[in-house]
C-alpha cells in the first residue's frame, strides 16, 4: 500500500514538473519585453537594460529556467554570498528556513515557492494568489455541490422513468448545457435575473462573497454567489445528470438488483441502498475532475459576474501581458488537478484492492 501511494506522488511530482517546464517555455517565447510593460514604451535603453538584469533575462534561457524551478522548489540550492549570482538567497524575495551548507557561499533552504512578481504593480503573485483564490475556491464548490445533488436526483428519476417524459426533458436539459458553453450561459443568465427581473429578485449580478456597509464594515453576502453558481454549475450538471442515468440503468439490469426485487425487498430499498450505491463510483469520479476544471474553468463566468476571484484576476493580467500572474495562476490550477487526482487514486485503493495490484 505505502509503495502505491509513493508511486502515485513521485508521479504527481513529476506531471508538475512538465506543467511548470511547459509553462515556462511557453510564457518564454511569446512576443513583448516585459521592460515595456513595467516602464512604457518610451523607456530609455539603460533603464531597459536594468529590468533585464533584475528579472534574469540577460542570462541564458537554459539559466532562467534553472532559476525558475529553484524559485518554484521547496528546497533549493541557494548562494548567500553573491548578490551576482543566479541563484542568490534574497531575504526580500524568499521565506525560508536554513538546512545546511555544502560550502561556504551555497546552502539548502527550506521555503515557500517563489512565484515571481507582478509586472504592473509588483506585488507577489503568491500575495494575488492568496487574496483571491479563496472566492474562486468558494465558486467552484457552491457549483460542484449544486450540480452534484441536482445532478443525481435527475439522473436518478431519469433512470427509474426510462422513456418517459421526465427522461427525455432531463436528457433535453442535459443536451442543452453540455452544448452551451458558460459564457455565453453567464450572459443569459446576468441578463434574466441581473437585470430584468433584478427588482422582483434582488440579486446582484456583481460583486463578491465580501461586501463593505456603509461603516467600512465587511459583510458575508451569500446572495452574490447565486448567479455565479449556477452559470459555473450548469454543465457538470448536465454530465452528471447522464452519467448518472447511464450507470443507474446498468445497476438495475443486474441479477442481485432481480434477485432482490423477487425477495419482496422495497424498492426504495433497492433503489437508494443498492442500486445508487454501486452506480455512484463513475460519478464520484466526475465530481472530482469537474471540481479541478471548475477552478480553472470560472475565468470568464468571474469576469462576467465580476466575481472578485482568482479566474478574473487571470483574465486582467491576460490583458496587460502581467504574465508572472498568469503563469502563477496556471501552476495553482495544475497542482489542484494532480491534488485531486492523487486523492481520489488513494481513496479508490483504499476502496478496491484490485487498483493496486493494476
Amino acid at each position: 500500500m505505502i509503495k502505491y501511494i509513493l508511486k502515485k506522488i513521485s508521479y504527481s511530482f513529476l506531471v508538475l514538473f512538465g506543467v511548470a517546464t511547459i509553462v515556462f517555455f511557453l510564457f518564454n517565447i511569446l512576443p513583448g519585453d516585459p521592460a515595456d510593460i513595467i516602464l512604457g514604451p518610451h523607456a530609455t535603453p539603460e533603464a531597459v537594460e536594468k529590468i533585464h538584469i533584475k528579472l534574469g533575462y540577460n542570462r541564458p534561457i537554459l539559466t532562467q529556467y534553472e532559476m525558475y524551478l529553484n524559485d518554484l522548489s521547496f528546497i533549493s540550492l541557494h548562494n548567500g554570498t553573491n548578490p551576482s549570482s543566479p541563484i542568490f538567497l534574497d531575504t526580500a524575495k524568499y521565506s525560508f528556513v536554513k538546512l545546511f551548507h555544502i560550502s561556504d557561499e551555497k546552502v539548502f533552504v527550506l521555503k515557500y515557492p517563489y512565484l515571481r512578481k507582478s509586472y504592473i504593480d509588483e506585488e507577489k503573485v503568491s500575495a494575488v494568489i492568496k487574496r483571491t483564490l479563496p472566492e474562486t475556491i468558494v465558486l467552484a464548490l457552491s457549483s460542484i455541490l449544486l450540480a452534484a445533488i441536482l445532478g443525481i436526483v435527475l439522473g436518478v428519476f431519469a433512470a427509474l422513468y426510462k422513456d418517459t417524459w421526465v427522461d427525455k426533458c432531463a436528457l433535453v436539459f442535459s443536451a442543452l448545457n453540455i452544448s452551451l458553453p458558460s459564457f455565453v450561459s453567464g450572459l443569459i443568465i446576468m441578463w434574466v435575473f441581473g437585470f430584468v427581473l433584478r427588482d422582483y429578485l434582488n440579486l446582484n449580478h456583481v460583486g463578491s462573497l465580501y461586501t463593505t456597509n456603509d461603516f467600512g464594515e465587511r459583510e458575508l453576502t451569500l446572495k452574490n454567489l447565486i448567479l455565479p453558481t449556477i452559470t459555473l454549475g450548469l454543465r457538470p450538471l448536465a454530465l452528471i445528470v447522464q452519467l448518472t442515468r447511464s450507470s443507474m440503468l446498468d445497476v438495475l439490469s443486474m441479477d442481485y438488483i432481480r434477485t432482490a426485487r423477487a425477495k419482496g425487498v422495497g424498492f426504495a430499498k433497492v433503489v437508494f441502498k443498492h442500486a445508487l450505491k454501486n452506480a455512484l463510483n463513475p460519478v464520484v469520479t466526475a465530481i472530482s475532475g469537474w471540481f479541478a476544471g471548475l477552478m480553472a474553468g470560472a475565468i470568464f463566468v468571474e469576469k462576467i459576474f465580476d466575481w472578485k476571484g482568482i479566474g478574473l484576476q487571470v483574465f486582467d493580467a491576460l490583458l496587460k501581458k502581467d504574465l508572472p500572474v498568469v503563469m502563477g495562476a496556471t501552476l495553482v490550477f495544475a497542482t489542484f488537478f494532480v491534488l485531486i487526482n492523487l486523492i481520489v487514486d488513494i481513496i479508490y485503493s483504499f476502496l478496491d484492492p484490485r487498483v493496486r495490484i493494476k
